[in-house]
């Protein structure tokens, strides 16, 4: 169901898109923001509301359970942690091959693999063999994927789960101002636009469970006002 609403999230980009020249369409985008629409539509997967619209039981058409629900949407922080430094490996992994002249995929994806996660890749194996952006399009920017996943959270924790995730003048400011833009105009400009201010890592933490890191990054970002000594003016 998250794949789907992946998905469907790039088939937004593209058909909402407005711009005055194709090159600019849609998807066309900078590539470490191209994720950005498709990561944020991911977010309503994880909403009570949403999941009581599309889950009914399979036989008696029975709405899903409050304790269920509760569960599953809590299951999102499950394993988060080695998922994230997987994604870092493959990111490590992607840059390592764009970046040598020559390489082996598999010696590298195993060296990666031990040093981030601490997991030895399975022997007589490559990975990388399978992995498809390789090519096609990232070619050493498979990055983009957290890149892109920091300002998707950004997005909705900031304006939608704030505002209503069902808030019609939200999603047309959305897209308005993401969707429609394509690749007309800087994705960073773009977010400044629809956040109000500059992009921000604390949805991020607060999504993957790291509160506290959250609150460390806050406080960074807007240390407290230090108070005159004695003696010196105010």
């Amino acid at each position: 169901v998250e794949t789907y609403f992946h998905e469907f999230g790039h088939v937004m980009h593209e058909i909402c898109s407005r711009t005055d020249f194709a090159e600019f369409s849609g998807t066309l985008v900078e590539t470490d923001f191209v994720e950005v629409p498709s990561q944020m539509l991911e977010n309503w997967v994880w909403q009570k509301e949403p999941l009581k619209r599309m889950s009914r039981h399979y036989k008696d058409g029975s709405p899903i359970p409050e304790d269920l629900l509760e569960k599953l949407i809590a299951s999102r922080v499950a394993n988060t942690g080695l998922l994230n430094l997987r994604q870092i490996v493959l990111s490590r992994v992607d840059q390592a091959l764009h970046t040598k002249p020559s390489a082996d995929s598999a010696q590298e994806f195993a060296k990666h693999c031990q040093q981030i996660l601490g997991v030895p890749a399975t022997p007589g194996t490559n990975m990388t063999a399978g992995f498809g952006h390789l090519a096609g399009g990232y070619d050493g920017q498979y990055y983009g994927y957290l890149w892109s996943e920091v300002f998707s959270l950004d997005i909705f924790f900031s304006r939608f789960e704030r505002e209503g995730i069902m808030n019609p003048e939200v999603g047309l400011e959305y897209r308005r101002v993401i969707l429609e833009a394509g690749g007309s105009a800087d994705g960073m400009d773009m977010l400044r636009k629809f956040l109000g201010r500059e992009p921000s890592q604390l949805a991020f933490f607060q999504c993957k469970g790291l509160a506290c890191q959250a609150e460390e990054a806050a406080a960074q970002s807007h240390p407290p006002r230090e108070e005159p000594q004695e003696g010196q003016p105010k």
